[in-house]
């Protein structure tokens, strides 16, 4: 069995702190889900899920405000907190070429 590791990256944005777990292991076509805390959000402030895969810059990945959406590539889902103090980006069949800093 295969195993992919997913990075994340605790940073701090202009306005609000950030904060991930500093990784996490599943088995490639298992899915994962990636948590992100930003508790002092605005609530005009869109939430953007970036990747950076080894060797290559940052690449978008999906934006929101509230609720939930699709993302194609990798394939899975966002969804944000109600209360918009976090968010999670759910990879639904992560392969391993999908291990990346997000």
């Amino acid at each position: 069995m295969r195993l992919l590791l997913v990075f994340f990256s605790a940073m701090t944005a202009s306005r609000a702190q950030v904060q991930q777990e500093p990784s996490a292991v599943t088995s490639e076509g298992t899915g994962i889900n990636i948590t992100c805390s930003h508790p002092s959000i605005q609530s005009t402030d869109y939430i953007y899920w970036y990747r950076q895969l080894p060797g290559r810059g940052l690449a978008f990945l999906v934006r929101a405000i509230k609720g939930s959406k699709e993302v194609p590539d990798p394939e899975g889902r966002l969804s944000v907190s109600a209360d918009r103090r976090s968010s999670a980006l759910w990879l639904k069949r992560p392969r391993l070429g999908d291990a990346a800093v997000y």
